[in-house]
């Protein structure tokens, strides 16, 4: 037997820790792949090196399966702007979804695009202008209005109702180009991970269950979840620095 052989049982006992730490992370956050589990692990103030973790963290089978993708064609987008100060824009968007007895909801949800912060996700069967108008109004109380907002050429934020009321506040409507989701990259980025972390994780039988889980999920998203356009940082972090 080889010396390597001989000594890796009881190297296996020496990673305890990690396997537990690991499995802990796994459990909370499913979907998360390994680059974000060790920046979590690093955050938790723990120093093990990358390659044991990693090494560990296959050994325990904990790799996400992944779907290939097709390549979409190069569009030659323009570059999204970051705004320099939190508060300063704010990106929105629609969803939808059903419950377990097929009835269907829709989420709207709301990003400061500074610090990628989640300020809120309504939720309930039916979205006109004047629920959305009285959700910012809310977001608005804890937040101030923001300078401008970005959403898409949906009837929510093109009727007059909703021009009016940003007209009222001073508020810059910035409306993407009809078919071009990239221009509110921010939002649908945000999207993508709540669709795989929440929507397409349960079974909901009821509003107050999805409300209840989106709530605990914006938690993590906010102060825990770490963000690779955000130098590693989350949402909160960045925003005491700003």
């Amino acid at each position: 037997m080889s010396r390597t052989a001989y000594y890796y049982k009881p190297k296996l006992s020496d990673d305890s820790e990690i396997i537990d730490v690991l499995n802990k992370l796994t459990d909370k956050h499913n979907r998360w792949g390994f680059p974000k589990c060790f920046k979590r692990i690093r955050k938790l103030g723990y120093s093990w090196n990358h390659k044991r973790v990693h090494r560990v963290y296959t050994t325990l089978n904990l790799n996400l399966r992944r779907k290939s993708k097709r390549r979409l064609p190069t569009r030659n987008p323009q570059p999204l702007s970051v705004p320099n100060a939190l508060g300063h824009t704010w990106s929105m968007d629609f969803m939808s979804d059903k419950l377990h007895n097929n009835i269907r909801f829709r989420t709207f949800n709301v990003i400061d695009d500074y610090n990628r912060e989640v300020l809120g996700i309504d939720i309930g069967t039916s979205m006109p202008s004047l629920r959305v108008i009285r959700y910012l109004d809310q977001l608005a109380e804890w937040h101030g209005y923001p300078k401008q907002i970005r959403v898409d050429n949906g009837s929510e934020f093109t009727s007059k109702v909703f021009t009016d009321w940003a007209s009222a506040h001073g508020i810059y409507i910035d409306y993407i180009e009809p078919g071009c989701p990239y221009q509110n990259a921010y939002i649908e980025r945000f999207n993508r991970s709540y669709r795989n972390e929440v929507l397409d994780c349960y079974l909901f039988n009821n509003l107050n269950e999805v409300s209840k889980l989106t709530e605990d999920w914006i938690t993590v998203y906010n102060t825990e979840r770490p963000h690779d356009s955000l130098n590693d940082m989350t949402p909160a972090e960045y925003r005491q620095v700003a």
